[in-house]
């Protein structure tokens, strides 16, 4: 990437908008004669719907519909898996609830206080059934969630148990972790406007990381086909995987734009969104471990259940990327993994900032740290004797994962050289030999992830204007990440022209083609790969246009730095790209690579395979004593994901992946009583990071480009929440592990550590 604009440290085209105030978010858009939608929410968890009683909400004013689900005749939002009609989710409750959040009624209303009124006046004649609050419920309930599978279970898959796995080993450690249920909490909760055209057709504005999917979702529900349906998005306060899913108000209010013939716009509040919006994690992990007296890992079982909330969405797939990537850094011969899918009476689980990958993370790394204590051995040098090796690679893991590139004892190095790790421990034994109050932690977590893990295609396509601006259009959509200036910079090295000179479009079904959403870290290698590919097509073509203009072979043309494009070596003789532009639409050119009409080009990028960035954290944290108080001293983060396009946008996902990292080891989990009513349902009671909560992260990089495409990059939006975590979690039972202390499960609150502390 050298001497290209790539690699270089440009700054975001897209942050004097937000930073002045003229971003455009859903709040921002304009509908004249709107409606608001507003959903009544179940505030039992587990029940039989009798009747929901609306008629004094539809007396009062400025109350245009209060509709039950006798009101629509709408499909059930489908799951994910299992395909059975019975886990459907309707999208307003009938018969049965089954989480407190559920939609029993929708207030359609002229302002969003009349709707606020009127859904306070509406109620829901549940007769109430035992609820499962968690895992250990649901398998011990009788009163299944869904009556005609017989379980609550809805999925299981795995190996058999083999008797003699650990047979080899000279040391098997075994432990329990519970991967605790988070909330996503991005800054911009869920919403959608939907507006009617004249012509039948639907224009549905969403918050959603995938448009092509919702829109899809919405031309299903209401009978129509894609084209009739036009997803658009606007600018996006964060999605962390959970506005992959499409929710049933975004479904109703496309429904109700098209009754009403009037705009319908739907705003969730911070109160809804926390039992509305999907949930992540949520696993409880049986682990045991096996190696030879050196360290040597012998093998790893795993046997784990995922709890799925109370309608079966993507997160029954979850499991399964946690068994791919629970091999870990590690050269383990021999995984055994076994994983059930469990409804609860609670949020449904989603996609959640890893999907997937922080869990196998946390639990590799976790039970690897265990495992140091019980040899004896410091874990840095556990992990040096288990770690694959450079020369492995490709390396295919036991659980049949396919690395494509990684030098992982490179980041360790790198991240203990900078954190002083032997410093640190020196510090460590001084302060206990001194019986100093304040413990000192130190974390290590050696971590790799995949990337692009599905959907390794996308479209994208690129234009040159007679002004010799350029537009390109992918089907990935940013909500945060950079992408207009990342994609601007893809396209400039190969117009060679500013990357301010490139409009970057996206969010939009009626003039991107087709596209498969940002989620797995997928955009620059995948999305980028299409903006790439579509702006070399383009410039084959002009190419071909200046080497028939100057009577030149085209092999002799070249774009010369500031997007002259002519005969190498005679910069002279270079054509500008309005130039260009004009003689593809006169037609003045005659080769036969090229059928004249102007400069634009579309493509479908397809990527080889999967990509599997890596890296080290290192944690150092103060416990103390009398309170069981954790403070985060440092954080130290070594993370490669290829070969880096823009080191500012790479470390803005890391310092964000680190805070949502340490928000789950310190401080979050979504709780609920024993009878699955929620007991974090607001940000006073569900603890977020903050400024104060961090130190200043110390960041750092290698460089291993992935063969698997030609910018060389892996995806890094989520591998420093993988990383963190894990090294965060382990500094801080580090930190008490001389007073035997063994594991403490996240949050880390002051309440657990002290309890463990004085157990």
């Amino acid at each position: 990437m050298a001497g290209s604009i790539l690699g270089n440290n440009v700054r975001r085209v897209e942050d004097p908008r937000f930073i002045t105030g003229r971003g455009r978010y859903m709040e921002d858009l304009e509908a004249v004669n709107g409606l608001y939608l507003r959903s009544v929410r179940s505030q039992i968890p587990h029940g039989i719907l009798n009747e929901v009683h609306v008629a004094e909400a539809r007396e009062l004013p400025g109350i245009v519909a209060v509709l039950t689900a006798d009101d629509f005749d709408l499909p059930d939002n489908r799951p994910t898996r299992p395909a059975d009609i019975a886990t459907g989710r309707p999208l307003v409750a009938r018969d049965r609830v089954r989480f407190v959040g559920e939609t029993v009624a929708v207030i359609v209303a002229e302002s969003q206080v009349a709707a606020a009124d009127a859904a306070d006046l509406v109620w829901a004649d549940i007769d109430p059934l035992d609820a499962c609050a968690s895992v250990e419920q649901a398998l011990a309930a009788t009163d299944y969630l869904y009556p005609e599978l017989g379980t609550n279970i809805v999925a299981e898959k795995g190996d058999v148990p083999d008797p003699d796995f650990f047979a080899d080993a000279d040391v098997v450690v075994e432990a329990v972790f519970h991967n605790q249920r988070l909330a996503a909490v991005p800054m911009e909760t869920s919403n959608a406007l939907a507006l009617s055209e004249s012509d039948g057709s639907v224009t549905a504005w969403v918050s959603s990381q995938n448009v092509f999917g919702q829109r899809n979702t919405i031309a299903k529900a209401l009978g129509l086909e894609p084209s009739e349906v036009r997803g658009r998005v606007a600018d996006m306060g964060g999605g962390f995987g959970a506005k992959f899913y499409s929710y049933p108000e975004q479904i109703i209010a496309a429904d109700l734009a098209r009754r009403f013939n009037r705009p319908v716009r739907w705003i969730e509040s911070r109160a809804e969104n926390m039992v509305g919006m999907t949930h992540g994690r949520a696993q409880t992990q049986r682990v045991t471990i096996g190696a030879k007296a050196d360290g040597k890992i012998t093998g790893l079982r795993v046997d784990l259940d995922q709890e799925v909330g109370a309608y079966p969405t993507f997160a029954v797939y979850i499991p399964t990327w946690t068994r791919q990537m629970a091999s870990g850094v590690y050269k383990i011969p021999k995984i055994e993994f076994h994983y059930r899918d469990i409804v609860s009476n609670t949020t449904p689980v989603h996609a959640y900032r890893g999907a997937g990958r922080p869990e196998a993370s946390a639990l590799v790394e976790r039970i690897v740290d265990l495992l140091a204590d019980r040899l004896e051995v410091d874990p840095t040098e556990l992990r040096r004797v288990n770690f694959i090796q450079p020369e492995d690679f490709p390396f295919e893991t036991a659980t049949g994962a396919h690395y494509d590139s990684g030098d992982y004892e490179k980041a360790l190095d790198k991240a203990l050289e900078m954190a002083d790790y032997s410093g640190l421990r020196a510090e460590q034994e001084r302060r206990r030999a001194a019986g100093n109050g304040k413990l000192l932690g130190i974390g290590v977590a050696s971590y790799v992830e995949v990337t692009a893990p599905a959907d390794q295609e996308e479209w994208g396509a690129a234009e040159v204007h007679e002004d010799g601006t350029v537009t390109v259009r992918v089907g990935t959509s940013s909500h945060g990440q950079g992408h207009e200036t990342a994609f601007a910079q893809v396209a400039a090295a190969e117009f060679k022209i500013p990357y301010t000179d490139i409009t970057v479009i996206f969010g939009d079904t009626k003039v991107i083609e087709r596209g498969d959403g940002t989620g797995g870290s997928r955009s620059l290698q995948i999305g980028g790969g299409a903006v790439r590919q579509a702006s070399q097509m383009v410039v084959v073509r002009a190419k071909h246009i200046a080497a028939d203009h100057l009577e030149a072979s085209v092999d002799d043309i070249v774009v010369f730095d500031g997007g002259l494009v002519g005969v190498r070596g005679v910069p002279d003789s270079g054509l500008t790209w309005p130039q260009l532009v004009q003689m593809s639409q006169e037609e003045v050119h005659m080769s036969d690579a090229d059928e004249g009409g102007g400069l634009a080009e579309e493509t479908i990028f397809q990527q080889q395979a999967a990509t599997y960035p890596f890296g080290t954290h290192v944690s150092v944290v103060e416990v103390d004593a009398d309170t069981g108080a954790v403070a985060m001293l440092r954080h130290v983060a070594v993370d490669d994901a290829g070969n880096i396009l823009n080191r500012y946008l790479m470390d803005g996902q890391v310092h964000g992946g680190i805070a949502q990292g340490a928000g789950q080891a310190l401080l979050e989990e979504f709780q609920y009583d024993d009878w699955a009513n929620p007991l974090t349902g607001n940000l006073v009671s569900y603890l977020i990071p903050a400024s104060v909560n961090m130190p200043s992260f110390e960041i750092a990089h290698t460089e291993t480009p992935t063969p698997h495409n030609e910018m060389g990059v892996k995806g890094i939006g989520e591998a420093a929440t993988i990383g963190s975590t894990p090294a965060i979690h382990n500094a801080v039972i580090d930190a008490v592990s001389h007073l035997g202390v063994d594991h403490i499960d996240m949050p880390l609150t002051s309440a657990k550590v002290w309890e463990a502390i004085n157990r």
